[in-house]
């Protein structure tokens, strides 16, 4: 199982102006980072290899606890069908360049999976499903409060 945290960082928007985000990271690594990689080879098939990752975090008032927004319950939602907005875009705008996946809480785990961006039909089979003790996971949840 993944281990999961989420990091406040000052995050730099496209405006300039620079806000507290929430990052996931997965047993240590941000999710910008693993998504990276897995679109790296799609993006640089277009000619176009910085778009790979290129996320921001998601600001903390929107999602931070007491919000339910990883927990199966979003308050962002790009597809409208269940799915999580994970990262946003680096403009500051999470709609304008969105990643998305479906959060499964079950009795004793919570599974991120089917991993969509809101722009591309790129394939994300290498990211694979990622699932966590549910315990740990709501600990890191909660500790997003405002």
């Amino acid at each position: 199982m993944e281990r999961i945290e989420f990091r406040t960082v000052a995050q730099e928007f496209g405006d300039g102006g620079v806000f507290p985000a929430l990052v996931p990271h997965l047993s240590g690594v941000p999710l910008p980072d693993l998504v990276r990689e897995a679109e790296l080879p799609f993006a640089r098939r277009e000619g176009k290899p910085d778009l790979a990752g290129s996320y921001a975090g998601l600001l903390g008032d929107e999602v931070g606890w007491p919000s339910r927004h990883y927990l199966g319950d979003p308050v962002l939602s790009w597809f409208d069908d269940g799915d999580t907005v994970l990262l946003g875009c680096g403009c500051g705008e999470w709609g304008c360049w969105p990643f998305t996946a479906i959060v499964t809480v079950a009795e004793d785990t919570v599974t991120w999976s089917g991993f969509r961006n809101g722009h591309r039909e790129w394939d994300y089979r290498e990211l694979r499903s990622f699932t966590f003790d549910r315990i740990q996971y709501e600990e890191a949840v909660r500790s997003t409060g405002r």
